[in-house]
């Protein structure tokens, strides 16, 4: 079977199998001593590696009330907006179409200018930092900014980030926090807002306006949906399934630091504590997607987004070496998205992928030609076009080169990340459902 991808990641599908003799080989290929390997101590591979959380019994009084705030569209300006218009429960919580943006303000008539993320395994996001230290065999390694919560990393928490929708023009609207808390007043659990919270938390609208943040995190914190973690790879962990010869061998190229080394920002081992493998480094990189036309902005050749340095995050303005940096979302239920990356460019999986395999070796296939010159990067201005990675693998390479990913290399990743979309079996970790 071919498993080579090395090191611990490896080693942990192996274990998870439940083959012995691989695992071994693994373990020294990762450094890993034979007896530290649960095929070889007769371990239960989940107690030794991955320690999937238990749903609560029932949420909380505050959880409860997030949950009805969540589905209330008349909390919005136009009445026909909820949090879960764009991110929808039957999509992973991400949006429900293929739109690169969603519609929104106070008649639903203005578009936004970033394609919705997923709200799904978000509870271990670190705050945002502008140099996260890593441990690295060096000692400690900078690996630049990471964390926060929407696309730019601007909300430091989830209470943080649940005001922003409400207050966004583009979104649900609202001129100010007085006006989410008149709303909150007017709801049909306004009674249990004042049972939770005090009778008198209408009377100072931040106070109400923030405590219904409180609620809105409390439900994405509490609900198991928000991090179910039943996907066919949650399973083969658990050695409750096999993944397929196929899925083996894209599961060895998302690890090989020479071809998809998709695992150097998508972190696919497990975390301190034993907490299932989030698939992001919660880290920040500027890739160099192509400028999306059908975002309505983008009309305007003036306007860009830079990510981290505006215009929608203020305080790092003056950050040029940020310019252009986005999240690195994880890459559970990617594959049955509709809409990838920041500007929602592309709208299939492959796509993606291929842009991936040729961004460099092929840039006329992915950038306009402006006077007979393929501008490369452009949805950026020039003078930030340096900041794109082109140093990680597969980004190594210059136009007229071979890709380092064949079409059987992007079909065997495809084949792996759609085992990371959730629905295969009905507990974390579990046997398939059907």
């Amino acid at each position: 079977m071919p498993l080579k991808a090395g090191g611990l990641a490896a080693l942990l599908l192996c274990v998870a199998l439940g083959l012995a003799a691989l695992c071994r080989d693994e373990a020294r290929a990762a450094g890993v001593a034979p007896a530290a390997s649960a095929a070889a101590r007769k371990l239960d591979p989940v107690t030794m590696w991955v320690r999937y959380p238990k749903a609560r019994a029932a949420l909380d009084p505050v959880a409860s009330l997030g949950r009805l705030m969540f589905f209330d569209a008349s909390l919005s300006a136009s009445g026909r907006q909820s949090c879960a218009s764009c991110h929808d429960p039957a999509h992973a919580y991400g949006p429900p179409n293929g739109l690169a943006v969603q519609p929104g303000g106070p008649t639903l008539e203005r578009l936004g200018t970033r394609a919705v993320p997923s709200l799904r395994y978000l509870r271990f996001t670190p705050q945002f930092s502008r140099h996260l230290a890593q441990p690295s065999s060096d000692g400690v390694e900078d690996e630049g900014p990471a964390g926060g919560f929407t696309r730019d990393g601007a909300a430091q928490t989830l209470h943080e980030q649940a005001l922003l929708p409400l207050l966004n023009p583009l979104e649900m609207a609202n001129p100010d926090v007085a006006a989410v808390a008149a709303k909150l007043r007017k709801a049909s659990y306004a009674a249990q807002l004042r049972s939770v919270f005090g009778a008198d938390v209408f009377a100072h609208p931040a106070v109400a306006a923030a405590q219904a943040a409180a609620a809105l995190q409390a439900f994405q914190e509490q609900d198991p949906s928000f991090e179910p973690y039943t996907s066919k790879f949650d399973a083969a962990m658990s050695g409750n399934a096999d993944l397929t010869a196929q899925e083996l061998r894209g599961y060895t190229t998302f690890n090989d630091p020479k071809k998809g080394n998709c695992a150097k920002c998508h972190l696919d081992a497990p975390g301190p504590g034993g907490r299932p493998a989030q698939f992001t480094d919660f880290g920040m990189v500027a890739l160099g997607v192509p400028r999306n036309p059908e975002i309505p902005a983008n009309r305007d050749a003036r306007h860009v987004d830079l990510g981290l340095c505006g215009p929608v995050r203020k305080d790092l303005a003056g950050e040029s070496g940020f310019c252009g940096m986005f999240k690195t979302p994880t890459l559970r239920n990617s594959a049955s998205r509709q809409v990838f990356f920041h500007n929602g460019r592309f709208h299939a999986l492959d796509e993606v992928l291929h842009f991936y395999a040729e961004r460099d070796t092929d840039p006329a296939k992915w950038y306009p030609r402006v006077n007979g010159q393929v501008v490369v990067f452009d949805d950026l201005p020039a003078r930030y076009r340096a900041n794109v990675d082109r140093v990680d693998v597969p980004f190594t390479l210059r136009a007229g080169d071979k890709p380092l990913l064949t079409g059987a290399d992007i079909r065997d990743l495809a084949a792996f990340l759609k085992t990371l979309d959730d629905g295969y079996s009905l507990e974390p970790g579990g046997k398939a459902a059907r």
